[in-house]
Order: structure tokens, then sequence, then C-alpha cells
């Protein structure tokens, strides 16, 4: 059984989504959220929903796909248009959306760079696609959740690693990969801890651009912020180096 299998029934990951946090979502909402009302938006991964009914408010065509039964259950009491798919293939033509976006879906998935290309597959030339994943390669950062991000050591072994992966990228790009982790499975369920993937801008990006986008935007928050300190967080490049993955990109 693959790892997106364990959420197919998984009733606690459904309630752990279903206790929904406007102010956490309202940043991939508004860069999701198609320039032209009425043009299609699709979110992969919708959990309970409620990103589809933000932007159906907002006056897109919005649709929502996801791997877990509990999930599109919930769901659908917002939208008839979000449905179950495989975790692998779309279940939507080439070029049929406005804006694609997947808001900490990537680190779960099995497959991280088919899972890209997909999105990228169903997005329509010049449409936009968002993509927003913890960074499993923090090497700034407080509050590290996971332990993979923890500790002096860890943040040293991080630094080392994005340095071989931008090596690789240069050198080797056929090669690139991203790392696959054991994920930590807890009672009470907390998704963050059971990813599976290192998700990271460094190869969110170049995944992006393999797949023929241009990237517009590497922040490392996924949320809104202060004017002032989201500008400085951003401002450099240790957006790569902090927090989160987030990322805006356009299909050519």
């Amino acid at each position: 059984m693959s790892h997106q299998d364990t959420y197919s029934h998984n009733e606690a990951y459904a309630e752990f989504l279903a206790n929904w946090d406007a102010k956490f979502y309202a940043k991939y909402v508004a860069t999701l959220r198609p320039t032209q009302p009425g043009t299609r938006a699709l979110d992969v991964g919708c959990g309970a929903g409620q990103v589809v009914d933000q932007l159906t408010k907002a006056g897109a065509e919005a649709w929502g796909v996801d791997v877990s039964e509990p999930n599109i259950a919930r769901a659908r009491r917002f939208s008839e248009r979000c449905q179950l798919y495989n975790g692998q293939r779309l279940p939507f033509p080439d070029g049929h959306f406005a804006s694609v976006g997947a808001l900490n879906v990537l680190e779960h998935v099995d497959a991280p760079e088919a899972f890209i290309t997909e999105l990228v597959r169903v997005t329509q030339p010049g449409g936009r696609i968002v993509i927003s994943s913890p960074n499993f390669f923090r090497v700034i950062g407080w509050r590290d959740y996971h332990p993979h991000m923890r500790g002096l050591g860890n943040k040293w072994r991080n630094w080392q690693r994005l340095a071989d992966k931008q090596r690789q990228i240069k050198n080797a790009p056929a090669q690139v990969r991203f790392d696959h982790m054991t994920p930590i499975v807890k009672q009470p369920f907390t998704p963050d801890d059971d990813a599976i993937i290192a998700t990271n801008a460094v190869e969110m990006e170049f995944f992006l651009k393999r797949n023929g986008c241009v990237v517009e935007r590497v922040e490392c928050t996924d949320r809104y912020v202060a004017a002032p300190l989201d500008f400085l967080l951003n401002l450099g490049p240790w957006r790569y180096w902090m927090l989160n993955a987030f990322l805006v990109a356009r299909k050519q």
C-alpha cells in the first residue's frame, strides 16, 4: 500500500482539516484566485473543501480533488465540484484551468516530481500554479516542529544538503530527485509529521521550470504577515533557507 493510500479512509485526517483556520489559508486562496471572474481554478488536495468554497464565493468556477473519501464527503457539503481522485493522474484534460494549486500536499505524495508535472499539465498556457509546502531543509528557523528541521546539527546538514542539491541542478539536472523521509505517525494524528518528502523551495523551483514554467515568486511565508517583516524575510536568498516554500509560477 502506498503512503497516499493511508489517507483514503483516514477519519482523523478529515477531522483535522475540518477545523478551518481562515487566516492560515488566506494567502493561498488569494494567490490561487483567478484574475478573471468565472474562470476555472483547481485546489489539489482540497481537504474538507473550504478553499473551494472561498474561491467560489470570490467568483471562480472552483474545483477540488482529494485522495481521502472522508475529506470529499465533507467537501461536497460546500461544492459538488469536489471529487475523489487516485493521487496520480488528475481527472481533467490538458490546459483546463486558469489556476491550479496545492497547499501542504507535495510532502505527502508518492511521486512528487510527477505530481508537479500533473499540476502544470492541467494548467492553461499563461495560467498560474501555486505550490506551498514546508521547507524541511531549514537552515534558519524557530519553533521547528519536525525532527528533520530541529537542532543545530540538522540545520548544518540541511545547509550541506541544499548545497549538494544546487550543485546537482547545475551539473547533473537529470538526476535531481526529492529526498524521501520515513513518516512519523503520532496519536493524535498530525499530518505534518507523517510527511514522506523533504520538500524545499530549491527543488520545487527547479521542477516547475523543468515543466515549462516561469517562477514569479519564491517566498518563505505561506501566510500573511506584517508587510515590513514579509519584505525582509523574502528580500534575499535566505528565503530558501527558512520556514516554508511558497512558490507562484506561470505556465508558458
